[in-house]
């Protein structure tokens, strides 16, 4: 038996065949378009995504004859849709989670009093960064869009329910609770959408997705649809939880941090939904069949991975990521140089929508290197003002921090990150974890495991990086460096 994980991305989709043992059997990737139609505004075209899924997909089983039983689904989560149920087709572009233009809703909100109690019921707070504001944007700005969300002919969800729409040829639609936890519109102790948010936010309840659990079963892929292919849908979960479904984090106090476009560092707080401080964020992790909900403490970081494409693709520095390594290897340290990646504001701990990248410290010594050095020294700092605010918020420290996604093959910020921590860091041997987790979850609800005990016997370590000597006196330059930061874009 074989899973077929979708794992819907910000930039591209990856889809995997992974089988009964935990191993990726088939692998498929697509990427798909990022528009900028304005300074802070990022959007995606549905249609695109949904194409780019087929295309994924249909790449990952031509290699392999092992047939799939089921479909696992993991996704970019805040990211709002809007679409014709019946039709699949979207009257707009999707307005994306690194988005930065609700900014001014979310003042107004906040100036209002809205904040506390809107942090109350969702674990969250008001940023541009969750769903709902969004929601408010298009009803505010794109009318033509939102008529059909009033007269109830256009849905609104994430990009996990959008796909499941497609797959289904309209039949479902569903989310999960991991990902309904992250729209600003869910209450996470009572386990529903809120009425309170939706009339607060201008959102609809009839057009939200009907929110179901994590795993087992919500409907079947319409093969005229999706490939010729009729599998159960069986997984659903946010990438930074399916991410912890796939590092085996099922027990308390467990931890992760995906190294994706951004980083998020997650420590599982079991049947408690933990009051936010400190700039965190209390969030759902995954809803069992029962009901049950477990759930965790995060720390969001927009841009991490995403500066090392900057490297690339803005500056020209590098030709791929992987080569920001070697040259980052290739100088001692970054030569004083400092670079805070504020390229969509900043999230945890901070949270400043408008806040900008900077970069601090140049001389005319200063060369491509040491600005490649500054930027994997910014994402281990970056991790590090996280995990500090967990260990002031729960009075405890990590015992080893699990790392995955793309940058975490990166020996040397694998190492810079367990010195800044001061606890080790453990890489697994697959690094995909966001789409094993959600291969994991469809084959949990349908039963190709039986337990997470069992799915706890496939993860595999590849290298433990254990902590060296801190450098204390460039992670103060780097605070400073943030706070002069804050702020730029109202200058």
């Amino acid at each position: 038996m074989s899973v077929l994980t979708i794992d819907a991305g910000t930039t591209g989709v990856t889809a995997l065949v992974v089988s009964e043992n935990g191993v990726v059997l088939a692998r498929g990737y697509q990427e798909f378009a990022q528009h900028y139609p304005e300074s802070g505004w990022v959007e995606h075209v549905p249609e695109e995504i949904w194409q780019a899924t087929l295309a994924a997909c249909q790449a990952a089983l031509d290699i392999t004859d092992d047939a799939p039983t089921c479909i696992g689904i993991t996704n970019q989560r805040e990211t709002a849709v809007l679409w014709n149920r019946k039709r699949g087709s979207s009257p707009r572009r999707a307005i994306v989670w690194q988005d930065r233009r609700t900014a001014g809703i979310c003042t107004e909100l906040r100036d209002a009093g809205h904040e506390p109690r809107v942090t109350e019921l969702t674990g969250l707070r008001l940023d541009p960064y969750f769903t709902a504001t969004k929601l408010t944007w298009m009803k505010r700005n794109d009318q033509r869009a939102w008529s059909g969300v009033e007269a109830g002919e256009v849905v609104v969800g994430t990009v996990d329910s959008y796909l499941i729409s497609r797959l289904t040829g309209g039949a479902k639609h569903v989310t999960d609770a991991s990902n309904a936890s992250r729209t600003l519109l869910y209450d996470i102790r009572a386990g529903q959408w809120s009425d309170e948010l939706c009339d607060l936010f201008g959102v609809p309840r009839s057009a939200l997705p009907e929110v179901v659990p994590s795993y087992g079963t919500v409907g079947e892929s319409e093969p005229d649809e999706f490939l010729g292919l009729r599998l159960p849908i069986a997984g659903i979960a946010g990438d930074q939880q399916a991410a912890m479904f796939g590092q085996n984090c099922y027990i308390p106090g467990s931890s992760k941090c995906t190294y994706g476009t951004g980083s998020f560092v997650l420590v599982n707080t079991g049947d408690e939904a933990v009051a936010p401080e400190h700039g965190l964020l209390s969030t759902v992790l995954w809803q069992h069949p029962d009901g049950r909900i477990d759930y965790a403490l995060e720390g969001a970081i927009f841009v991490t991975g995403a500066a090392v494409q900057w490297l690339r693709d803005g500056l020209g520095l590098i030709d791929s990521a992987p080569q920001s390594e070697a040259l980052a290897r290739s100088v001692d340290d970054s030569g004083g140089v400092v670079f805070v990646p504020a390229l969509t504001g900043l999230g945890a701990p901070d949270w400043d929508p408008y806040a900008r990248g900077s970069i601090f410290g140049i001389t005319r010594g200063t060369g491509r290197a040491h600005l490649a050095r500054a930027t994997l020294d910014a994402i281990a700092f970056e991790v590090r003002d996280v995990v500090d605010a967990m260990a002031t918020s729960s009075g405890t420290s990590l015992p080893e921090l699990r790392v995955d996604g793309g940058a975490s093959a990166n020996d040397l910020l694998c190492q810079m990150q367990a010195d800044q921590l001061g606890v080790s860091v453990a890489r697994p041997r697959i690094q995909e974890t966001t789409a094993l987790g959600a291969a994991f979850l469809a084959g949990l609800g349908t039963g190709v495991w039986s337990s997470t005990d069992e799915l706890m016997d496939t993860w595999k370590l590849d290298r433990r990086f254990e902590p060296g000597e801190r450098d204390d006196a460039a992670y103060t330059r780097w605070r400073t460096a943030v706070e002069r930061s804050k702020g730029w874009a109202n200058l």
